[in-house]
């Protein structure tokens, strides 16, 4: 009775959910003992708190092939078969990767072609680590991108043979973009492409305002220089004409007119000595002027 699938669930590619695991495994995982204490009456609601509980991932190990805590909840899952937005919830979770692989295995097993890769596409992007246990018992370090592409890629994971899906290739991809099954592609590094190319362009932009400036200021340079260089020339030329004037103005000939008083000059100094009026004595100087002015000659003592 706690082994039969819910009688309100829907056949899986034309069978019975449960019997998407092989009987050998499917009979294990029954006589397991997570099975029997762990998974009895659980609900889409309860199963929850078990999935968050859950520490690795794996099919089973050991000699006798004892099942995981893992395959023993897709088991489950499987028997009451959750609606699909409660399994979409499941692979959207950010915090708890071990119910987001949970959710994604399920969904590989029971899913059609356009909705294995609208919803586990995405999670190759998601690079956090996942303790895998295998065969022989011992636990190996993996990531929730390899795990989902090992669902995408491969027929077999975790002792289980997976339901075929169409490989996705370009054409394939083509075909359901074009009929509107699935969304353009878009990178999660394309927004960091985006960033980076801003910050060129800007980086550019401000190399080119630079340039731009530096060669305005080597052209004000270049001018004042030149002002400067004029300036000095204007200065020497003016410089070079005061000296010429003064030149000029210093060794140029007397005029006639000086040439003319300068006779005058001695002629009058000449003929106060012949007067006698510069004699030493004032009584003769006197003498002397009072004969100058009567036309005598001077005395001569």
């Amino acid at each position: 009775m706690a082994n039969r699938t819910d009688p309100l669930a829907k056949s899986i590619r034309g069978t019975n959910p449960q019997n998407l695991v092989e009987k050998i495994l499917r009979t294990k995982i029954y006589q397991n003992t997570y099975w029997k204490e762990q998974c009895f009456g659980l609900t889409a609601e309860t199963l929850v708190d078990k999935a968050m509980e859950l520490d690795h991932v794996g099919g089973t190990h050991g000699g006798n092939r004892k099942p995981t805590p893992f395959m023993c909840l897709v088991m489950k899952m499987l028997q009451i078969q959750p609606d699909k937005e409660i399994v979409v919830e499941f692979i959207k979770n950010p915090e708890y990767k071990y119910v987001r692989i949970l959710g994604a295995f399920y969904l590989r097993l029971t899913g059609t072609d356009v909705d294995v890769y609208r919803y586990l596409e995405p999670l190759y992007n998601d690079y956090r680590k996942l303790r895998f246990k295998s065969n022989d018992g011992k636990f190996t370090l993996t990531h929730v991108d390899e795990f989902i592409d090992e669902l995408l890629t491969k027929d077999y994971s975790c002792d289980i043979a997976l339901p075929r899906i169409k490989k996705k290739g370009r054409k394939f991809r083509w075909t359901l973009e074009a009929i509107g099954s699935l969304e353009l592609r878009r990178s999660a590094l394309e927004d960091d492409f985006e960033e980076e190319e801003e910050k060129d362009e800007d980086d550019q932009l401000v190399d080119g305002l630079d340039s731009g400036d530096n060669d305005k200021c080597a052209a004000e340079k270049r001018r004042s220089h030149s002002r400067s260089r004029s300036r000095s020339r204007d200065r020497k030329d003016r410089d070079g004409d005061d000296r010429r004037r003064r030149h000029r103005t210093s060794s140029s000939p007397k005029r006639p007119e000086d040439r003319d008083e300068q006779p005058k000059k001695k002629k009058e100094k000449k003929a106060k000595k012949d007067d006698g009026t510069d004699h030493p004595d004032p009584e003769i100087a006197e003498q002397n002027r009072i004969r100058a002015s009567l036309g005598l000659k001077p005395l001569k003592l």
